[in-house]
């Protein structure tokens, strides 16, 4: 077995992976307001509601809104993405 003294180190993100990192992200906030706006999150008088569901509502809203934006969204990551990296070119010039 073969050990190295040393692992490899880890690349630091590209400007476009920084880009589509943000891009992401935004997405992820858009589709949380989103959401909000359509009930998700809202409590369920079924399931005994309280202060803990109203209080982590958000939390699901937000975990979902991300896991949707991952998962390829409604597109405007990659509107938002190919904006910045269009802007991002541009200064650079």
């Amino acid at each position: 077995m073969k050990v190295s003294a040393t692992p490899p180190v880890p690349q630091p993100p590209t400007t476009p992976q920084k880009v589509q990192t943000a891009a992401v992200e935004l997405e992820a906030a858009f589709l949380a307001e989103m959401l909000k706006a359509s009930g998700l999150g809202e409590a369920r008088r079924s399931f005994g509601g309280g202060a803990g569901e109203d209080q982590f509502s958000s939390f699901l809203v937000q975990h979902q809104a991300r896991a949707l934006a991952e998962a390829g969204g409604v597109g405007l990551s990659e509107i938002l993405f190919q904006s910045m990296m269009e802007k991002t070119n541009a200064d650079q010039s």
